[in-house]
């Protein structure tokens, strides 16, 4: 199979694009084996690859933007993914769209928007597929309300020369919306434009910037994918929220200080009181001098390590060795019912008992499967911050 890579991405003198895969052709992932486009016009970069019959059935893709003497820049769409085995044609034509890190729509296709804060997407009306097609429409569209979905309309035949009564609604699949349409008798160059429709008002409404142009016209036995980026729509998302230092979560099952488990406790109020967003000041390791002058959240000695300030011993202790903290309940209450944190006070206080805790523990970890994996995903920063 063959496949054939258009990226629509103006740059300068200098730059170059690159194409980063999970096949050979791509460099198997390898930023340093990727496979370079070349320079076609002022609003292309083309090449072409050859997959063997035996490739994978998906091929994962990702572009790269790389300048001399510069840091490689990643193309943000880390979701485009072809099946090779969904198309019978001898070649496929990737016609795709920089998606910028900075573009504050990647953000609603994070975890936190994806699973708690977006409403779930209305589900479009099926089509029939066709059984034969031409172009794969392909576009994301996170801002979606409740009872609307995508459609996309055109010149031509086959959306009926802009007819908004002829819509064609757009699946879901993953972060992309798709359909699949038979273009064989259009003219080209074709117009067309995505918009959103509203199943509750019955109003279609187009969105945003000029006609999208489409100028590559079928030929037999080649399939042509569009990933068009995001639909423009002049649309924010917007919810409450509140900031707050981890150390202020005070509550009855902590020692002098707020603590990582405490978080929870936040995440319960906040969801009663209605709030959708929770900040936090920096929670990484400032542990330099055992003064109060490490207090300072933003004097961070490791951009990995989290501060053993917040460490909920109970938690460390387990019930195996659970006497041990508590134990040290009267301690416990003394250093709660100071009116603000007494920052050396506790971080001495949380030493002592991590310490006896890993003298209690340490042989432990030579059997633990997951303390391993820990230091192997981590050891790059790891190894140095516990030299440091």
């Amino acid at each position: 199979m063959r496949i054939h890579f258009y990226l629509r991405y103006h740059t300068r003198y200098g730059q170059t694009i690159f194409v980063s895969g999970n096949t050979d052709a791509l460099g198997n992932d390898k930023a340093a084996e990727a496979f370079a486009l070349s320079y076609l016009n002022d609003e292309f970069w083309y090449g072409t690859i050859e997959i063997p019959g035996k490739s994978k059935e998906e091929i994962n893709y990702r572009y790269i933007l790389r300048e001399e003497r510069s840091v490689d820049i990643l193309d943000a769409d880390k979701d485009r993914i072809i099946d090779t085995e969904i198309y019978t044609t001898k070649e496929i034509i990737l016609i795709d769209t920089w998606n910028s890190e900075s573009n504050i729509e990647n953000a609603f296709y994070t975890k936190p928007f994806q699973q708690v804060l977006l409403p779930r997407q209305t589900k479009a009306p099926k089509l029939k597929e066709a059984k034969f097609y031409t172009h794969e429409f392909k576009v994301k569209a996170p801002l979606l309300n409740a009872g609307e979905w995508v459609c996309i309309t055109g010149s031509g035949k086959m959306f009926k020369n802009w007819d908004v009564k002829k819509l064609l609604p757009l699946k879901p699949g993953g972060n992309w919306l798709s359909i699949k349409i038979n273009l064989s008798k259009e003219d080209f160059p074709l117009r067309y434009k995505y918009g959103i429709y509203n199943s509750v008002s019955k109003t279609f409404t187009y969105e945003d910037g000029s006609n999208r142009i489409l100028q590559i016209e079928p030929v037999k036995k080649q399939a042509i994918v569009l990933h068009d980026g995001f639909i423009h729509l002049q649309r924010s998302w917007r919810g409450a929220g509140v900031a707050i230092p981890v150390f202020s979560l005070r509550s009855k099952k902590n020692f002098g200080t707020g603590e990582f488990n405490d978080i929870k406790l936040l995440v319960e109020w906040a969801s009663q009181a209605g709030l959708k967003l929770l900040q936090f000041l920096p929670v990484n390791d400032t542990t330099a001098t055992h003064s109060a002058k490490d207090s300072y959240p933003y004097a961070a000695i490791s951009a990995f390590a989290l501060h053993p300030l917040y460490i909920n011993l109970d938690s460390v202790a387990g019930a195996q060795h659970a006497s041990l903290v508590k134990s040290l309940n009267k301690k416990k209450k003394s250093l709660d019912q100071q009116p603000d944190l007494d920052y050396e006070a506790v971080m001495k206080f949380k030493f002592s008992v991590l310490r006896e805790l890993y003298q209690a523990k340490k042989e432990l970890f030579l059997t633990d499967i997951n303390y391993f994996d820990f230091f192997d995903l981590n050891r790059e920063w790891l190894v140095p911050y516990a030299a440091y």
